[in-house]
């Protein structure tokens, strides 16, 4: 073990404690300074540490140039942390590796397709049946709330109130807890799929509320395999890819166009939106309403019969 490579782990854990201490998860920025690290002490490099080392370190990676900007963006705020320590460390330019903000549109579902989905969600995995049980009530759930996919894979059995119809989701994108009450049809599918659940694993491994055909708490790389096998066999996965937080999208773009259809005050309405979505800012609800044609050809319409009526 070389001295920098020692000197730089230190530094690393002191640097992931100091960011923990401030609010931040840091679990997959933590794991590429680790990664760092190694990285140095295998290409033997006896610092101090350059534009070269780190760029060659974000460029081992395999993936898109946002992944690997993002991974630069980790290490140059940490080279901003050593250079407190020893002035010789070089600084980062965040315009080596720009990243793109461009946001892709969200591929919004129609009645039909949905039900082609749930439906195909029943039949993957036939020779494990419980897969396509949670896939199914999985897919049916962030489609009815709007849930992100990770919010539902960490609900335990203890966060879903099967009585009165209420999710307490934690450790949301903004760490906060909120409550997500839930439509009686999905209460009574939530209800079922804990029955078969149940009695399919009657000793869980964990206190996880979806459970994988082995008995312990589903992943993401889990869902994400059983989701795009549900959309092979439902003919959805050609053209546009589909992704299972456009079904989020999906869900805020139907209310909103409900709202409309009844003529009710949006604009008053999107805070409460906001608050069920677990949204930090007032904008990023906003942003819904451009998300299809139909919806704004629904408040294109409406505002000019607010006109015309004036």
């Amino acid at each position: 073990m070389s001295a920098l490579y020692k000197m730089l782990a230190e530094k690393v854990e002191s640097y992931i404690e100091l960011r923990r201490s401030l609010g931040y998860i840091f679990k997959k920025q933590a794991a590429t300074l680790r990664a760092f690290a190694r990285f140095v002490e295998v290409e033997q490099f006896d610092g101090p540490l350059t534009k070269d080392i780190a760029l060659n370190f974000v460029l081992s990676f395999m993936g898109d140039a946002n992944g690997r900007a993002i991974r630069h963006g980790v290490l140059r705020r940490f080279f901003e942390y050593l250079a407190v320590f020893d002035a010789r460390n070089e600084a980062l330019d965040p315009r080596s590796l720009p990243r793109n903000r461009a946001i892709p549109p969200p591929r919004i579902l129609s009645d039909e397709e949905l039900a082609s989905l749930i439906t195909a969600c029943r039949d993957v995995g036939p020779k494990h049946p419980h897969r396509g049980q949670v896939l199914t009530m999985l897919v049916g759930l962030l489609a009815s709330t709007g849930l992100r996919s990770g919010e539902v894979l960490r609900l335990d059995r203890a966060d879903v109130d099967l009585i009165g119809g209420v999710l307490h989701v934690r450790k949301t994108k903004f760490r906060k807890d909120r409550l997500v009450p839930v439509h009686t049809t999905t209460l009574t599918a939530l209800c079922q799929y804990a029955q078969h659940r149940d009695a399919t694993f009657s000793a869980p491994k964990d206190s996880a509320f979806f459970l994988s055909s082995r008995g312990n708490r589903l992943s993401k790389t889990g869902l994400l395999a059983g989701f795009g096998a549900a959309c092979k066999l439902a003919g959805l996965d050609n053209g546009k890819r589909l992704r299972p937080h456009d079904l989020r999208h999906r869900f805020a773009v139907t209310r909103l166009a409900i709202w409309h259809r009844e003529h009710a005050d949006v604009q008053v309405l999107l805070p409460l939106l906001a608050t069920y979505l677990g949204h930090a800012r007032y904008s990023d609800t906003a942003y819904y309403v451009t998300a299809t044609a139909d919806l704004l050809g629904m408040a294109a319409d409406r505002a000019f019969a607010d006109g015309g009526a004036a």
